[in-house]
């Protein structure tokens, strides 16, 4: 099997042991495209390492036609094609995963669009309706909107009637995510968004990849109940926690991640994604937006285009292109 590996924070496309046949309740998927997610990039830093069990080989999401099952295997037969949540491995020609993290594709899409689904809308859905329990009319503020969870999260707010703002890094990030449902934003770039937000009417939920300063300001926009969902720290590890604001205020502020979730765990996610999203997908009203794509020979490449902020949406590798 080939797969990617990083050498010299480089990544290079090459021999690696084949992987065992599927056991218990696991599939076997031939990977024909995978995505691009951030985390790669910090777990390529040696940031962000696999969860304890997990592949050493990166990649967080795939898509796929399943090639054999285990004997506990209910939900698909070999043939069927599906993307799928991983904890690693996904930057690969194979991949094992537990059948409770894979889906079949939503009718009509290809195997391309769909390998932008599983970890966008996964982690979308995990932290606004169910770390944040956001309720229709809530408003939400979402930083790094135009990032493919941003993208999104903000399709889902627009389905879902929850009025969103964006930051990003331009105006014509601003533009793109006000064209997929976005009421309005701010350009990072300008300094603090604190008065642009309260502006427009302050927010019920923060969705918050970015931390360090951010956390200051977002308690500052939040309303009455209002809770932070941290997913991540780009701006920084440490941060000033206003608590008398916090406790006058109720605010919560609420830490999140996904890539360590047991299998029933995102298994659960992914269920919820089949009932309330899939169908919006099948319809039209959402769809996956995907910036580039590479070959996975190119990830080294394609890695490098992530890390220069100018994507709006996802980027994808095709591995077997099909």
């Amino acid at each position: 099997m080939y797969a990617i590996a990083v050498k010299d924070s480089h990544l290079h496309w090459c021999e690696h042991n084949d992987l065992p046949s599927p056991g218990g309740s696991e599939i076997l998927i031939d990977v024909a495209w995978a995505g691009m997610n951030r985390a790669d990039v910090l777990q390529r830093d040696g940031g962000y390492p696999p969860p304890k069990g997990a592949s050493e080989i990166l990649g967080l999401e795939v898509s796929g036609v399943v090639a054999s099952i285990g004997p506990a295997v209910e939900r698909f037969r070999v043939g069927d094609q599906v993307c799928a949540l991983l904890a690693g491995g996904g930057y690969a020609e194979q991949v094992l995963v537990n059948e409770a993290q894979a889906l079949r594709i939503p009718q009509g899409m290809t195997l391309r669009d769909a390998a932008a689904l599983p970890e966008v809308f996964a982690t979308a859905w995990l932290n606004l309706f169910m770390e944040a329990d956001l309720r229709e009319g809530e408003r939400v503020l979402l930083h790094a909107g135009a990032s493919g969870v941003g993208t999104a999260a903000i399709q889902l707010c627009r389905a879902f009637n929850n009025p969103c703002f964006v930051t990003v890094g331009s105006q014509d990030k601003i533009e793109a995510c006000q064209s997929l449902g976005a009421d309005g934003g701010w350009n990072r770039h300008d300094g603090s968004f604190v008065e642009a937000v309260q502006n427009w009417g302050g927010v019920d939920v923060v969705l918050d990849p970015v931390a360090g300063e951010y956390i200051e300001w977002n308690q500052q926009v939040l309303n009455l109940d209002g809770r932070i969902i941290l997913i991540g720290f780009m701006g920084g590890r440490e941060t000033s926690v206003d608590l008398a604001r916090m406790l006058m205020k109720r605010q919560r502020l609420i830490g999140s991640t996904l890539r360590s979730r047991s299998p029933a765990g995102k298994g659960s996610v992914m269920d919820a994604l089949y009932a309330h999203v899939w169908p919006l997908l099948e319809n039209g009203r959402i769809k996956p937006l995907i910036d580039r794509t590479f070959s996975i020979q190119e990830a080294d490449e394609a890695m490098r285009y992530l890390e220069e902020n100018t994507s709006t949406g996802k980027v994808l590798m095709g591995v077997s292109g099909a």
